[in-house]
Parts: C-alpha cells; structure tokens; sequence
C-alpha cells in the first residue's frame, strides 16, 4: 500500500531525513518509533506530500511519484495522493466554529462537492462508529481531549481514505483519554484499515500495530515486527529506546500485551 524509497528531506542546513525506505503494506498497521527529532513525523507528513521530499521515490496506492532537489510535484499528483489519505492529527485541528457534526462533514462539502444531506448522513455513520454520536450537537471547545480526537478520526475516515495516518494520535491526552482513542484505533486495525502512525506511546504501537520501524537522527535503525523489537530488539540503540518507553510499566507489559 505505502511503500517510501530512499527518501530524503532537509529543513534550511538540518538534515531531517537520511536516505529514509520504509513499506506499510495493505491491511497493516505500522508504527514509526524513536526519540524527538527523528524524523518520525516528518516522514508521516512525506507521504500525503504535507512536506515534499527532495530525493527518493514514493508509492501509495495508484500513486507513483520520485522527488529531487527543487523539482516541482504537479498538484494533480498531490491530489492523487491525498484521495487516498486521511490525517488524525497530535492536536485534533477540529474546527472551533463548526460544530461536531459540521467538522465531520466539512470536507466531503468543500472539498469533494458532496449534497449536505447526504455528507451529513455520512458524518453520523462515523460519528457512531467512533462513539460520538451523541455529541453531534456540541462544540469542540466543550469536549475533552480524547472526544475531539474521535471527532478528528472521523472526520479522517470520511472521504473513505485506503491509508489513515496518524501523527502522534494520544501524545495530548492522559492515560484515560487515550484509552479510548487507542480503542477505536484498535477497531480499525481489526477491521483491516490500513495505518501508518509516528507514536511514542508503547501501548498503542504494541497493541495494535504489526510492524514497527525505529527512527533515530533521520536514519531507520531497525524495522521489525512489534513482537521483535519490543521483545528482543536486535540494536543496541533500539534496546535502549525501548527500555526508556517501558519504565514504569509493569515487567513483561510489552511482552505479554504483544503476546494476546
């Protein structure tokens, strides 16, 4: 579904991404790990061109785009792109004029040229799923962290996107609160959406995702099943990065979580 190829990208003289290759295939759900400033969500951002890549080749999809320094990307091929993506962001960029129905439905009006009712009809099937129809009604400033993220991956989910992407999607939230994105996050996995996340939180990469890439200075250090690298990680430096995430976590939680 997702497969990035020997990408690179620069922000003025800092080296962001080294010569970056990552695949996400069809149905899975893959977690990008590692320390602040790995290039985790930049890389996210590379793939529905949020930030355009200055070398390598990316395929998504139908899509087939290469990237080189100062090229321009026609926006046709953006747009390509895009159709087939939808983005949950770390701070939800809900709308705070729009109510929780109209944020949902926002998109498929503006944007791909949908009849009110019928765009409105399909923000409740989402917001059902998520477990926000109730809240149809209600402002974004009267919800709570973790409500508003439901609301934002509903409102991802609305144009029927083939790869959701997720940038940090429980990083705002207490433990509570992301328990219920990482809940509905988990539904989706089971239902086969396929889903490429930047995450730092161990309990949503290994209790939902199959495959895990380490990022560290803008280099894939390691690439593995989740039950590989957070069990018997084979780099030193992903050892390390691992034992940091799981302190103050119950022994084996890593473990025994991959292992049900």
């Amino acid at each position: 579904m997702i497969r990035l190829s020997h990408i690179g990208k620069h922000f003025g003289t800092l080296h962001v991404l080294k010569d970056v290759s990552v695949d996400a295939p069809e149905g899975s759900v893959t977690a990008l790990i590692g320390p602040s400033g790995s290039g985790k969500s930049t890389l996210l951002r590379c793939v529905n061109l949020l930030e355009i890549p200055e070398s390598g080749d990316l395929e998504l999809g139908d899509a087939r785009l290469s990237f080189a320094p100062g090229a321009r990307v026609p926006f046709d091929d953006i747009q390509r792109v895009r159709r087939q993506t939808g983005m949950v962001f770390q701070n939800f960029q809900l709308f705070p004029h729009r109510n929780v129905l109209e944020n949902v439905m926002e998109g498929l009006v503006t944007v791909q040229r949908w009849p009110r009712e019928r765009a409105a009809e399909r923000a409740r099937e989402l917001l059902d799923k998520v477990g926000m129809l109730q809240k149809a009604d209600a402002w974004p400033a009267t919800l709570s962290g973790g409500q508003q993220q439901r609301v934002a991956i509903a409102r991802a989910l609305a144009p029927s996107p083939r790869v959701l992407l997720c940038d940090e999607p429980t990083s705002a939230l207490d433990p509570g609160l992301a328990a219920e994105v990482v809940d509905v996050l988990r539904r989706l996995a089971a239902e086969g959406m396929t889903m490429l996340m930047a995450t730092h939180d161990l309990r949503l990469a290994a209790s939902i995702a199959q495959r895990v890439v380490f990022l560290e200075n803008g280099v894939v250090v390691e690439a593995n099943s989740a039950a590989a690298i957070f069990t018997q990680p084979a780099d030193t430096r992903t050892r390390k990065f691992v034992a940091t995430l799981t302190e103050g976590l119950p022994q084996a939680w890593a473990s025994s979580r991959i292992a049900s």
